[in-house]
C-alpha cells in the first residue's frame, strides 16, 4: 500500500521567498506561550489608542504589517469568508494608523 499522494500546488517565486524568510520567526512564535502574540498585539492596540501622533500611528501600523504579513501567508489555506473577515480587520487597522497620524 502506497503513502497517499499530496496534491501539487503551484507556488510563485515570490511567496516560496517569503514563506521560507517567514518561517524562522513563525516556528519561533509557535513556540512562545499561547497567550503572547494576542497580548503583543493588545499592548500595541492599547499604546495606539492612548497615545496618538507618531506613536499611535506605528504601533496601529505595526497592527496592520503583522495581519497583512499573516493574511498573505494563510490566503491559499482559508475559506472565502475567513479572507473577508481578515480582511476587514487590516483595513480597520489601516484606518486607524490614518486616523491617529491625523489625515
Amino acid at each position: 500500500m502506497s503513502a497517499p499522494s499530496r496534491p501539487s500546488v503551484a507556488s510563485s517565486p515570490l511567496r516560496v521567498r517569503v514563506e521560507h524568510a517567514s518561517d524562522p520567526l513563525l516556528r519561533r512564535i509557535a513556540t512562545a506561550p499561547r497567550a503572547l502574540p494576542v497580548l503583543i498585539v493588545l499592548l500595541l492596540l492599547v499604546v495606539g489608542a492612548v497615545f496618538r501622533g507618531v506613536v499611535g500611528t506605528v504601533c496601529f501600523g505595526l497592527c496592520g504589517l503583522l495581519v497583512a504579513w499573516l493574511l498573505y501567508l494563510a490566503w491559499p489555506r482559508i475559506a472565502p469568508i475567513e479572507r473577508m473577515m481578515r480582511g476587514a480587520v487590516l483595513l480597520l487597522a489601516v484606518a486607524l494608523a490614518v486616523v491617529s497620524a491625523g489625515m
